[in-house]
Parts: structure tokens; C-alpha cells; sequence
């Protein structure tokens, strides 16, 4: 990942920090390049940063997010509501 990249990353999610709640997916929507494993792995690393900085709502909005945008791209596998015991 290049710095630039990088820093696309870091404005976007500052973007997503600042706008008003419930724009979110309009301000993901309108950077469609950035979407990607990476958003995702930089979001995580900042929610973490966040969270040994104190900031517990900042970290967890950005690990829903992130969550979120990791389910859309396939990188986060979904559970089964019940698994069924096959005895």
C-alpha cells in the first residue's frame, strides 16, 4: 500500500468520522476506488488507536464499519443464525 493510497484511506475516514449520522453510506458511495481490504485494515487500525486513546465511540463506530464494509466484500465470513446438530 502505498502513502498515498494510504492517506486516501485516512481522509475517508475522517470524512465518515465528521458526517452526520446516517450519511455514511453516501459518503463511502461517492469514493467507490477506496472500498477495499485496505479501508478495511486502516479503519481497524485507527477504531484501535482510538480505543487506547479512550475514544470507545469513535473505535466502536469504526469496527462496525468496518465490519460492515468487510461482510460486503466477502472478507468476513457469515455465521449461520443456528447451526443444526447432526448427531
Amino acid at each position: 500500500m502505498t502513502d498515498e493510497r494510504q492517506t486516501q484511506y485516512f481522509n475517508l475516514i475522517d470524512e465518515l468520522l465528521q458526517c452526520p449520522n446516517g450519511q455514511e453510506p453516501e459518503v463511502l458511495e461517492a469514493q467507490p476506488e477506496l472500498i477495499d481490504s485496505g479501508l478495511v485494515q486502516s479503519m481497524l487500525q485507527v477504531a484501535t488507536m482510538f480505543a487506547h486513546q479512550g475514544n470507545q465511540d469513535g473505535a466502536q463506530f469504526l469496527f462496525f464499519v468496518a465490519k460492515q464494509l468487510a461482510k460486503q466484500l466477502g472478507l468476513y465470513p457469515e455465521v449461520p443464525n443456528q447451526v443444526v446438530n447432526q448427531e
